[in-house]
Protein backbone atom coordinates (compact mmCIF):
# COMPACT_ATOMS: atom_id res chain seq x y z
CA UNK A 1 0.00 0.00 0.00
CA UNK A 2 1.39 3.38 -1.02
CA UNK A 3 2.15 5.58 1.96
CA UNK A 4 1.07 8.93 0.53
CA UNK A 5 -2.63 9.82 0.75
CA UNK A 6 -4.82 10.22 -2.32
CA UNK A 7 -6.58 13.60 -2.39
CA UNK A 8 -9.60 13.76 -4.68
CA UNK A 9 -10.12 17.09 -6.47
CA UNK A 10 -13.39 17.75 -8.28
CA UNK A 11 -13.41 19.16 -11.80
CA UNK A 12 -15.48 21.60 -13.80
CA UNK A 13 -16.84 21.24 -17.31
CA UNK A 14 -15.47 23.74 -19.83
CA UNK A 15 -14.49 24.30 -23.44
CA UNK A 16 -11.38 26.41 -22.88
CA UNK A 17 -8.92 24.15 -24.66
CA UNK A 18 -6.79 26.36 -26.89
CA UNK A 19 -7.40 25.47 -30.52
CA UNK A 20 -9.12 22.19 -29.74
CA UNK A 21 -12.72 23.39 -29.32
CA UNK A 22 -13.61 20.26 -27.38
CA UNK A 23 -15.46 19.84 -24.07
CA UNK A 24 -13.24 18.78 -21.21
CA UNK A 25 -13.19 18.30 -17.44
CA UNK A 26 -10.53 20.50 -15.90
CA UNK A 27 -9.06 22.15 -12.85
CA UNK A 28 -6.24 24.67 -12.42
CA UNK A 29 -2.80 23.13 -12.10
CA UNK A 30 -2.16 25.13 -8.93
CA UNK A 31 -4.46 22.87 -6.87
CA UNK A 32 -2.63 19.74 -7.94
CA UNK A 33 0.78 21.31 -7.36
CA UNK A 34 -0.22 22.55 -3.90
CA UNK A 35 -1.37 19.05 -2.92
CA UNK A 36 1.80 17.45 -4.28
CA UNK A 37 3.90 20.06 -2.51
CA UNK A 38 2.17 19.13 0.74
CA UNK A 39 2.94 15.43 0.33
CA UNK A 40 -0.34 14.21 -1.16
CA UNK A 41 -1.18 12.61 -4.49
CA UNK A 42 -3.89 14.57 -6.35
CA UNK A 43 -6.62 12.59 -8.09
CA UNK A 44 -8.72 14.62 -10.51
CA UNK A 45 -12.33 13.41 -10.40
CA UNK A 46 -14.24 13.70 -13.69
CA UNK A 47 -17.95 14.42 -13.72
CA UNK A 48 -19.09 10.80 -13.46
CA UNK A 49 -22.83 10.61 -14.04
CA UNK A 50 -23.56 7.31 -12.32
CA UNK A 51 -23.66 7.46 -8.51
CA UNK A 52 -22.35 3.92 -8.03
CA UNK A 53 -19.41 4.57 -10.35
CA UNK A 54 -18.66 7.83 -8.52
CA UNK A 55 -18.75 5.93 -5.22
CA UNK A 56 -16.17 3.48 -6.57
CA UNK A 57 -13.79 6.39 -7.19
CA UNK A 58 -14.58 7.94 -3.81
CA UNK A 59 -13.73 4.69 -2.02
CA UNK A 60 -10.13 4.95 -3.23
CA UNK A 61 -9.61 8.40 -1.66
CA UNK A 62 -8.16 9.51 1.66
CA UNK A 63 -9.14 13.18 1.47
CA UNK A 64 -11.38 15.48 -0.55
CA UNK A 65 -10.50 18.94 -1.89
CA UNK A 66 -13.29 21.04 -3.37
CA UNK A 67 -11.79 23.82 -5.50
CA UNK A 68 -13.04 27.08 -6.96
CA UNK A 69 -15.24 27.21 -10.01
CA UNK A 70 -18.55 28.51 -11.27
CA UNK A 71 -21.61 29.23 -9.13
CA UNK A 72 -23.57 26.43 -7.47
CA UNK A 73 -27.16 26.44 -8.66
CA UNK A 74 -29.36 28.37 -6.19
CA UNK A 75 -31.98 25.61 -6.20
CA UNK A 76 -29.72 23.93 -3.64
CA UNK A 77 -30.65 26.64 -1.15
CA UNK A 78 -34.24 27.24 -2.25
CA UNK A 79 -33.79 30.37 -4.34
CA UNK A 80 -34.44 31.41 -7.92
CA UNK A 81 -31.44 32.53 -9.98
CA UNK A 82 -30.45 36.16 -9.48
CA UNK A 83 -29.97 38.33 -12.58
CA UNK A 84 -26.21 38.45 -11.88
CA UNK A 85 -25.79 34.71 -11.29
CA UNK A 86 -22.76 33.39 -13.17
CA UNK A 87 -22.93 30.14 -15.16
CA UNK A 88 -23.57 26.98 -13.15
CA UNK A 89 -22.29 23.44 -13.70
CA UNK A 90 -24.82 20.65 -13.14
CA UNK A 91 -22.16 17.94 -13.33
CA UNK A 92 -19.95 19.53 -10.69
CA UNK A 93 -22.98 20.15 -8.47
CA UNK A 94 -23.90 16.46 -8.77
CA UNK A 95 -20.52 14.97 -7.96
CA UNK A 96 -19.77 17.39 -5.12
CA UNK A 97 -23.15 16.94 -3.45
CA UNK A 98 -22.55 13.20 -3.33
CA UNK A 99 -18.86 13.32 -2.44
CA UNK A 100 -19.44 15.75 0.42
CA UNK A 101 -22.27 13.64 1.80
CA UNK A 102 -20.09 10.54 1.85
CA UNK A 103 -17.00 12.34 3.14
CA UNK A 104 -18.80 13.88 6.10
CA UNK A 105 -20.45 10.57 7.00
CA UNK A 106 -17.06 8.82 6.88
CA UNK A 107 -15.15 11.65 8.58
CA UNK A 108 -12.90 11.95 5.54
CA UNK A 109 -10.83 15.17 5.72
CA UNK A 110 -12.42 17.91 3.57
CA UNK A 111 -10.81 21.15 2.43
CA UNK A 112 -12.95 23.66 0.51
CA UNK A 113 -11.65 26.63 -1.46
CA UNK A 114 -13.77 29.51 -2.84
CA UNK A 115 -16.64 27.64 -4.57
CA UNK A 116 -15.83 24.68 -2.31
CA UNK A 117 -16.27 26.95 0.73
CA UNK A 118 -19.70 27.98 -0.54
CA UNK A 119 -20.81 24.53 -1.67
CA UNK A 120 -20.17 22.91 1.71
CA UNK A 121 -22.21 25.63 3.40
CA UNK A 122 -25.10 25.24 0.95
CA UNK A 123 -25.19 21.44 1.11
CA UNK A 124 -25.42 21.57 4.90
CA UNK A 125 -28.37 23.97 4.83
CA UNK A 126 -26.78 27.42 4.56
CA UNK A 127 -27.41 30.13 1.98
CA UNK A 128 -25.41 32.53 -0.19
CA UNK A 129 -25.43 36.09 -1.34
CA UNK A 130 -25.83 35.33 -5.05
CA UNK A 131 -24.08 38.55 -6.07
CA UNK A 132 -22.14 40.69 -3.60
CA UNK A 133 -22.13 43.94 -5.65
CA UNK A 134 -25.93 44.06 -5.94
CA UNK A 135 -26.92 42.42 -2.65
CA UNK A 136 -24.33 43.34 0.00
CA UNK A 137 -23.19 46.80 1.03
CA UNK A 138 -19.39 46.92 0.91
CA UNK A 139 -16.54 49.13 -0.26
CA UNK A 140 -14.47 46.12 -1.30
CA UNK A 141 -14.32 44.49 -4.70
CA UNK A 142 -14.13 40.81 -3.90
CA UNK A 143 -13.05 40.08 -7.49
CA UNK A 144 -10.00 42.33 -7.22
CA UNK A 145 -7.36 39.64 -7.83
CA UNK A 146 -9.34 38.23 -10.77
CA UNK A 147 -9.83 41.65 -12.36
CA UNK A 148 -6.13 42.46 -12.03
CA UNK A 149 -5.32 39.08 -13.60
CA UNK A 150 -2.86 38.50 -10.78
CA UNK A 151 -3.92 35.30 -9.08
CA UNK A 152 -1.90 35.90 -5.92
CA UNK A 153 -2.63 39.62 -5.60
CA UNK A 154 -3.27 40.37 -1.92
CA UNK A 155 -6.47 42.43 -1.98
CA UNK A 156 -7.56 42.59 1.67
CA UNK A 157 -6.88 41.13 5.07
CA UNK A 158 -8.97 38.62 7.02
CA UNK A 159 -9.25 38.23 10.76
CA UNK A 160 -9.14 34.68 12.07
CA UNK A 161 -10.90 33.40 15.20
CA UNK A 162 -8.35 32.46 17.84
CA UNK A 163 -10.26 29.35 18.96
CA UNK A 164 -10.27 27.68 15.55
CA UNK A 165 -8.40 25.00 13.64
CA UNK A 166 -7.80 27.59 10.93
CA UNK A 167 -5.96 29.81 13.43
CA UNK A 168 -3.99 26.81 14.69
CA UNK A 169 -2.81 26.12 11.14
CA UNK A 170 -2.17 29.70 10.02
CA UNK A 171 -0.68 30.81 13.31
CA UNK A 172 -1.90 34.41 13.09
CA UNK A 173 -4.90 36.54 14.04
CA UNK A 174 -4.86 38.34 10.69
CA UNK A 175 -3.49 37.60 7.22
CA UNK A 176 -3.69 39.23 3.80
CA UNK A 177 -5.35 37.18 1.06
CA UNK A 178 -6.21 37.22 -2.62
CA UNK A 179 -9.86 37.39 -3.70
CA UNK A 180 -11.74 36.26 -6.83
CA UNK A 181 -15.42 35.76 -5.97
CA UNK A 182 -18.76 37.50 -6.44
CA UNK A 183 -20.82 35.27 -4.14
CA UNK A 184 -20.47 34.83 -0.38
CA UNK A 185 -21.87 33.05 2.68
CA UNK A 186 -25.15 34.57 3.80
CA UNK A 187 -26.52 32.17 6.44
CA UNK A 188 -23.98 29.82 7.98
CA UNK A 189 -25.19 26.21 7.85
CA UNK A 190 -26.06 24.28 11.00
CA UNK A 191 -23.03 22.28 12.09
CA UNK A 192 -20.56 24.81 10.73
CA UNK A 193 -19.17 27.96 12.31
CA UNK A 194 -17.62 31.04 10.83
CA UNK A 195 -13.93 31.38 11.77
CA UNK A 196 -12.62 34.11 9.43
CA UNK A 197 -14.00 37.40 8.11
CA UNK A 198 -13.08 40.11 5.60
CA UNK A 199 -13.06 43.73 6.82
CA UNK A 200 -16.65 44.10 5.54
CA UNK A 201 -17.67 41.03 7.62
CA UNK A 202 -18.04 38.68 4.63
CA UNK A 203 -17.42 35.17 6.00
CA UNK A 204 -14.04 33.99 4.71
CA UNK A 205 -13.60 30.76 6.68
CA UNK A 206 -15.77 27.93 7.97
CA UNK A 207 -15.10 24.75 9.90
CA UNK A 208 -16.86 21.89 11.64
CA UNK A 209 -16.11 21.09 15.26
CA UNK A 210 -17.74 17.68 14.81
CA UNK A 211 -15.24 16.31 12.30
CA UNK A 212 -11.52 15.63 12.36
CA UNK A 213 -10.83 18.05 9.50
CA UNK A 214 -13.49 20.09 7.70
CA UNK A 215 -12.07 23.51 6.86
CA UNK A 216 -13.02 25.95 4.10
CA UNK A 217 -11.69 29.33 2.99
CA UNK A 218 -13.07 31.90 0.57
CA UNK A 219 -9.69 32.95 -0.84
CA UNK A 220 -7.28 30.96 -3.03
CA UNK A 221 -4.34 29.60 -0.99
CA UNK A 222 -3.31 27.31 -3.87
CA UNK A 223 -2.10 30.47 -5.65
CA UNK A 224 -0.24 31.69 -2.56
CA UNK A 225 1.80 28.66 -1.49
CA UNK A 226 5.00 29.74 -3.26
CA UNK A 227 5.24 33.04 -1.37
CA UNK A 228 3.36 32.41 1.87
CA UNK A 229 4.31 29.56 4.17
CA UNK A 230 1.01 29.73 6.07
CA UNK A 231 -0.91 29.06 2.83
CA UNK A 232 1.24 25.97 2.23
CA UNK A 233 0.46 24.81 5.79
CA UNK A 234 -3.26 24.68 4.95
CA UNK A 235 -2.56 21.97 2.38
CA UNK A 236 -0.09 20.22 4.68
CA UNK A 237 -2.70 20.07 7.45
CA UNK A 238 -5.27 18.58 5.08
CA UNK A 239 -2.84 16.04 3.64
CA UNK A 240 -1.64 15.05 7.12
CA UNK A 241 -5.24 14.51 8.27
CA UNK A 242 -5.84 12.36 5.18
CA UNK A 243 -2.64 10.38 5.86
CA UNK A 244 -3.72 9.75 9.46
CA UNK A 245 -7.07 8.45 8.23
CA UNK A 246 -5.38 6.28 5.58
CA UNK A 247 -3.15 4.63 8.16
CA UNK A 248 -5.85 4.29 10.81
CA UNK A 249 -4.32 6.76 13.24
CA UNK A 250 -7.44 7.64 15.19
CA UNK A 251 -11.06 6.88 14.45
CA UNK A 252 -13.15 9.74 15.85
CA UNK A 253 -16.90 9.43 16.12
CA UNK A 254 -18.80 10.19 12.94
CA UNK A 255 -20.60 13.48 13.06
CA UNK A 256 -24.36 13.77 13.16
CA UNK A 257 -24.11 16.95 11.10
CA UNK A 258 -23.49 14.85 7.97
CA UNK A 259 -27.14 13.81 7.98
CA UNK A 260 -28.17 17.43 7.42
CA UNK A 261 -27.15 17.59 3.75
CA UNK A 262 -29.95 18.82 1.53
CA UNK A 263 -31.26 16.39 -1.04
Amino acid sequence: MHGRPLIGITTMSDHDAAGLHAPRFSINQSYNKAVMGAGGIPVMIPQIEDEDDLRAVYDTLDGLLMPGGVDIHPRFYGEEPHAELDPTDHGQDFIESNLIKWALADDMPVFGICRGHQVLNVLLGGTLWQDIPSQYATVFDHRESYKRKIRDYLAHDVRVASNSKLHEIIGADRVWVNTSHHQAIRKVAPGLRAVAWAPDDIVEGLESDSHTFVVTVQWHPEEMVRKHEWAHRLFVAHVEAAAARKHGLGTPELAAVSSGIAA
